[in-house]
């Protein structure tokens, strides 16, 4: 088991390895030997690692914890080196250690501590995954498959220790109207602009009767419009973009059945993966938040709980608005917190689970 200053080293040692989105090898290899010097089970797939002991088929719950090795890419904006870690008295600077390094370092802390203490009813698998950035295609949802049966997983993500019991999902929509080309001194033609504004203000007045617990209405924000090549003619096609925000109401295909009544362009969502999600109602991770005195909420960004088939919830140290900045910090404190967070909680899970198991072993 690993002490303080051990695991602020290990981080430190975390955050100097570069791991964009695709790019997590170095960062799994430093891992994957951390938890084998440990004699701990590990399963490398891709540049993702599953720590823990593979499904026995017993009836134990299983609960998996997860957060992710990629960062995004620097921006121009940094003061210092990005993958030198600073640490400078209470707070560590480097990109990634507040999304979400801090929470891969209190998350192993808490796996060490609880692995072999609740075992008896809980199996606790943890997944470090890769390309969660990117929502890439070698990440979680790759592995899904070899994870057995999941009962609850705690995805850690900077929300200063609050918890997301539900969270937005996003479908990005490319959108054509035709029109009609003509001269346009001689008002002749279609004008696939006017029929674009068109269906831009219809998209403008769209109204949501059914209303979530935790998340805002579902949203559609036309964010690109391209069209026309020269002054004098009458575009015959305009071009475009919609970013749709999902809520556990209203699944992106009811929102894209929607747009399509609503506008005259053809419709062509990128993906439809990205799905909104909310913890079912009397799952015992809600006993555990309020055991915990934890404060639970809906949040607004994506993590990797929109690919994943299984109930989930979001917490960690640090701040969302610390993500993808210049500079980017976590506090020690931060980090130390996060810990004694993640390991109450889960022991709070096991002290659920335990008379359960305890019944249906007996």
């Amino acid at each position: 088991m690993i002490n303080k200053n051990q695991y602020i080293d290990l981080f430190v040692k975390l955050l100097s390895i570069p791991a964009l989105s695709g790019e997590e090898s170095r960062r799994a290899d430093l891992l994957e030997k951390y938890f084998l010097d440990l004699d701990i089970p590990v399963q490398r797939i891709h540049n993702n690692l599953i720590a823990g002991d593979p499904d026995a088929g017993d009836k134990r719950k299983t609960l998996l914890l997860n957060s992710h090795l990629d960062t995004v890419p620097p921006s121009d904006d940094w003061l210092l080196d990005p993958y030198i870690p600073i640490v400078n008295g209470t707070k560590i600077t480097g990109l990634g250690s507040n999304d979400a390094g801090a929470s891969v370092i209190a998350l192993i802390h808490a796996f060490e501590i609880l692995r072999d203490k609740v075992e008896d009813a809980v199996r606790l698998l943890l997944v470090l995954s890769a390309e969660e950035e990117i929502s890439g295609q070698k990440g979680i949802s790759s592995i899904v498959g070899q994870l057995g049966h999941i009962d609850g997983v705690l995805i850690g993500e900077p929300t200063n220790m609050q918890v997301a019991v539900a969270e937005r999902g996003l479908m990005v929509i490319d959108a054509v109207v035709k029109g009609r080309s003509g001269h346009a001194g001689r008002n002749e033609g279609d004008n696939a602009i006017y029929k674009a504004i068109s269906d831009i203000s219809a998209i403008g007045k769209l109204k949501f009767e059914r209303r979530s617990e935790w998340l805002p209405d579902p949203s559609v924000q036309v964010t690109l419009i391209e069209s026309g090549k020269r002054h004098n003619v009458v575009p015959d096609s305009c071009n475009y973009t919609m970013d749709v925000r999902s809520n556990d109401q209203y699944s992106n295909q009811e929102l894209l059945d929607i747009l399509n009544q609503t506008c005259q362009a053809s419709l062509s969502p990128r993906s439809m993966r990205l799905k909104s999600s909310s913890l079912p109602e009397g799952h015992f991770f809600y006993q555990a938040i309020q055991q915990t005195g934890l404060v639970p909420f809906g949040s607004l960004t994506l993590s990797d709980m929109a690919v994943l088939p299984f109930p989930a919830v979001k917490m960690g140290p640090g701040h969302s608005s610390r993500s993808h900045s210049a500079n980017e910090y976590v506090l020690i404190r931060e980090i130390e917190n996060g810990a004694d967070v993640y390991t109450r909680f889960i022991q709070s899970v096991y002290n659920i689970l335990k008379p359960q198991a305890d019944e249906t072993m007996g």
